[in-house]
């Protein structure tokens, strides 16, 4: 302690756990200032994963659906998860196996890029799967 109070400096424990503790002379501003960079250097090069969601109707069309697919390899690319949602209006409620068939056709188009994360399930008149990237 005298030695850190002739150079001015404090007196930091960095191992309080070992034997003998272990402590060092230095700055305790420059330390909290140099640690606080390097956190906001750590969360500036962080990713943050994204729910990007893709609306669709059971008997969607040939184009539209390739539309679709287009832009959800393109969030896959970008590394986002994507939430399918199908919409059943009408009589569409009694043809559940025509929204099923689409989302598996989905699901092995993106076999290669993507797995299923959530099973499709229906909840009221939608039935929803998410996807994330491999």
């Amino acid at each position: 302690m005298l030695l850190a109070e002739e150079a001015g400096l404090d007196l930091v424990e960095i191992s309080p756990n070992a034997q003998p503790p272990v402590v060092k002379i230095l700055d305790l501003g420059k330390l909290k200032y140099a640690n606080q960079k390097k956190a906001a250097e750590a969360r500036k090069n962080q990713k943050v994963i994204e729910i990007k969601e893709i609306k669709m109707r059971p008997n969607i069309d040939s184009h539209d659906y390739e539309t679709k697919m287009k832009a959800v390899r393109r969030f896959f690319e970008e590394g986002d998860k994507v939430k399918l949602t199908l919409r059943f209006r009408g009589r569409e409620m009694a043809h559940m196996e025509l929204g099923m068939q689409l989302l598996n056709k989905v699901r092995e188009e993106v076999a290669t890029i993507a797995k299923v994360e959530a099973e499709p399930k229906l909840e009221g008149r939608q039935m929803m799967m998410v996807l994330a990237p491999r």
